[in-house]
């Protein structure tokens, strides 16, 4: 029987719009384009999630990649934090989750720098059993070990845990570590999608209910 419900954070229960910031500090798009490749479509940017580097090591990778857009660049790093929003849906979901008697928790690729800008917007912690984050464990989705650190963290069994996540390689790799894994695509999709798991999980526990 499912008790568990393990939900990613960017895209899930918070938004992530660089561009949209991007905009708004008035760059161009042809600025707008470059800082996105040297910053948060550099692959670099998931060793900001794994938490092995600096922010002045990783703000001068960034700045290696596209010099001519240094001031920009630090610019934009320096307000990560307006990247991130809560979903509007997030808190009343996870409330409504809490009242059936689910037990909550966070898997999220974070970097350390992004919490401390935006640990302040994540309100939906205080409905958390636990959370894992990245940066504090130096591994990342998909990789396997940040999925059993968060089963040997919190006592938790995968079989009866559901992960739900915007991209489809960590939930594949939440599957092949025994979860029951949804793909996030919009609200209405994935709050369907798990209400029907918790609900196939419910009748064969009570074939009555059938």
């Amino acid at each position: 029987m499912i008790k568990n419900i393990v939900f990613d954070v960017g895209k899930v229960l918070v938004s992530f719009e660089p561009e949209q910031m991007l905009e708004k500090l008035g760059y161009d798009e042809n600025v707008r384009k470059n800082v996105m490749k040297a910053v948060f479509s550099n692959p670099l940017w998931r060793e900001n999630d794994r938490g092995v580097l600096s922010t002045e090591e990783l703000t001068g990778a960034f700045v290696a990649n596209a010099p001519e857009y240094e001031l920009q660049i630090r610019e934009a790093f320096a307000r990560v934090g307006d990247t991130i929003e809560l979903m509007p849906y997030a808190m009343e979901w996870l409330e409504e989750l809490k009242t059936q008697g689910y037990h909550l928790y966070v898997l999220s690729n974070y970097g350390e720098y992004t919490y401390q800008k935006t640990e302040h917007k994540l309100t939906f912690l205080s409905l958390m059993d636990g959370a894992i984050f990245s940066f504090r464990y130096q591994t990342i989705k998909p990789e396997r070990e940040i999925y059993e650190r968060l089963l040997q963290e919190f006592g938790l069994k995968a079989e009866e845990s559901v992960f739900l996540d915007d991209c489809p390689e960590n939930v594949e790799a939440a599957k092949e570590a025994g979860f029951y894994g949804i793909q996030f695509r919009d609200y209405k999709q994935a709050k369907a999608e798990l209400n029907q798991v918790l609900q196939e999980s419910i009748s064969i526990d009570n074939p009555s209910l059938k």
